[in-house]
Order: C-alpha cells, then structure tokens, then sequence
C-alpha cells in the first residue's frame, strides 16, 4: 500500500523476499506447479513465509510488480482478456468499482473468509474479490517542528485550513496517487457533496502543495521523515498513513524513544486491499490456494512489518510497534463503493480544476 523505501530497506536487511518477473515469467502460470501473482509495487512477504506456502502447495510463486496500485489495477483491466497472471492483490475501496464494472475478476469463496471482519467485506453477495488488509490514510506531522514553534499540530480536516497552518501542508495528486484519492474521497466523506469543493478552495488558500505521489510527498517535501530531512523537506505537514510512524522507528539507525511523526487522526480515510482471481487465469487453482494464504493466520501476522498495513483476520497479531506507534484510526471516514463509482471520476476533475489551475 505505502512505504517503498521502507519495503526497500528491509529487502535489503533480507527481512522479505521480491521476485518481479516479466511476461515469459507470467506464461509459465501454464504450468500448474506455477502460480503468478499480479501486484503493486509495495507486495512484500518474509522469505521463510512464501517458502512455507511453496512446500505446502507444492507451487512456485512468480510475482510481477506493476508501478502502483491505479497504474496496475488499470493495465490489468487492459489485459483481461490475456492476463498476465492468475491472481491480483492490490486493488483498494477508492479503484474495486473501477475493477468489479470491468469484469476483471472470477467469483471465489476463499477458505477463511469467514474470520475477516464483515466491515471489510465489500463484495459479500459475489465474492469477486477477497479482503486481505487494511490501512488509514492520515496527515502526519513533524514533532519537532510544532514543539519548536509550540503550536499545537492540527487534528481535523477543518483544523488544516486555519491560517496558524498555512504553507505547512504537502498531498499528493488525487488523479495519480492512492493516498491523494483517498484524501480527497476522506474530505467529501466529512464535507459533503455540496461542500468539498469548498473545503479545498480554503487549503489551496491556505497554502497547500500537490505533488504527483506519496515518495516525493513524504522522502522529499515533508520535514519528519529520515529522507525529508536530509532533502530539506520543508512542510511539517504530509498525506500519509497512521503506520508511517512504526516505520521511522523500526527503520531508524538508532531507534529512538518515540516516534518522531505523529498522526491527526481527525483526517484519516479508510483504505481496504483485496485480492481476485483473474478471469481467464491459465492457473485458477493455484490461484485459489493463494488467495487461501493470504488471508490465513501466518500470512496475516507476517504483513504489517513487510507493507505496514493491518491485518483483516480477526485475531490476527499486530506488532507492538504498530499499537506503540500508530494505531489503526478508531473513527475513520469512510465511503460506500458504490457512492464512489457514482462519484469519483467526476470529482477527480473538479478537484484538478480547482486545485491545479
């Protein structure tokens, strides 16, 4: 969902496992000892976990990571008819409408579905998709700046448009980056349809920086994260997620005490990930015996510390640092998938309209 550089580091602290393969790779899902999973750039998974599932199921998994989530959920609609692979992860609640009215996936039933909140379950009466983790997409805030300039660090979507924040907040672009879209959507959820555009025409006053997507935002723009402030990020203020803090700790070269981001959790938005069969799967079984992992209890506890999202099956562990860090949002905004495809694409234009011009 979030956090490539972190994923990036604990690639290379040999914490997880990435295999990207190309479209030769994806033909051998032909063969049915061979399974290729369709992702975004952020799938990560501890080595010793897929390897469990490989000598469990007897299949090989093939992973080809396709840019972010909207760039892969839409050139997998493209190749539907000829899919790259035999199942996706990684479409989220603000694109599922986008999939499900292009028929991207196979109806299926994963075994433990049941253990997965019923809030999560988007798709109950098809089961096209599965849900598999959660995230909130939050503004987060530079502790040390606010405690340097003692003002209080915003807590609500309203708070961002006091004058006391202005030329503070950096987000990314709603039409090309997940969080951005999800912000956006966490605004009109709180606003309404008839006062959004108006919340925004109060940030763009107030000073507020759009860029393309959530790195540049958080490694290059924001003052708090490690890469921010060796870049001379200079907005105490970003578009992130509630489990950004857990990851400048674990990643920190010495870690500290405390987290040095805070979330406003006044601004949250909740972001679901699911996985589908892919129609026209060369290998629909292994497919299936793949969406069964990952909602089983091994797969769900490996997660949060390999893409620093939370896990959907009920029970399922969280790591200390998440809970010490950054919790989850008790009250997130929300929105109804179908409010969404009613919704989306026009608002996107409005907001670029607005905000960009």
């Amino acid at each position: 969902m979030q956090n490539k550089t972190f994923v990036a580091v604990a690639v290379g602290l040999g914490l997880i496992t990435l295999s990207a393969c190309g479209s030769t790779d994806a033909k051998s899902s032909a063969d049915s000892k061979s399974v290729t999973l369709v992702s975004h750039d952020s799938w990560a998974v501890s080595k010793n976990v897929l390897q469990d599932f490989e000598k469990k199921t007897g299949y090989k998994v093939h992973v080809l990571k396709d840019g972010d989530a909207g760039q892969a959920v839409n050139k997998a609609i493209l190749t539907k008819d000829n899919p790259q692979g035999d199942v996706f992860f990684g479409v989220d609640n603000t694109l599922l409408s986008r999939a499900l009215d292009n028929g991207l996936f196979q109806p299926y039933t994963a075994k433990g579905l049941d253990k997965t909140g019923a809030a999560f379950q988007l798709d109950k009466d098809r089961h096209r998709v599965t849900p598999v983790d959660y995230g909130d997409i939050c503004v987060n805030y530079d502790k040390k700046y606010f405690a340097d300039h003692r003002l209080t660090p915003p807590q609500t979507f309203a708070d961002l448009a006091k004058p006391q924040y202005k030329n503070l907040l950096v987000t990314e672009n709603a039409a090309t980056s997940s969080p951005g879209l999800g912000f956006l959507l966490g605004s009109a959820a709180q606003f309404g349809d008839d006062n959004w555009q108006g919340y925004w025409k109060k940030l763009k006053a107030n000073g507020v920086k759009v860029v393309d997507g959530w790195e540049q935002a958080y490694y290059q723009e924001f003052s708090g994260s490690s890469e921010g402030r060796k870049a001379g990020g200079d907005r105490p203020l970003v578009v992130s997620y509630a489990s950004s803090p857990p990851a400048e700790v674990i990643y920190a070269k010495k870690r500290p005490g405390t987290a040095p981001t805070g979330v406003s959790y006044g601004t949250c938005f909740r972001q679901i990930e699911f996985a589908g069969l892919l129609g026209n799967a060369q290998n629909p079984k292994g497919a299936k015996a793949f969406i069964d992992f990952l909602v089983s209890r091994e797969f769900q506890e490996d997660m949060p510390l390999n893409m620093y999202v939370y896990p959907v099956v009920q029970g399922a562990k969280v790591p200390a640092e998440f809970t010490e860090y950054g919790k989850a949002a008790e009250h997130p905004e929300t929105m109804a998938p179908g409010k969404i495809a009613a919704n989306r694409d026009q608002w996107v234009k409005s907001w670029t309209s607005l905000v960009l011009k």
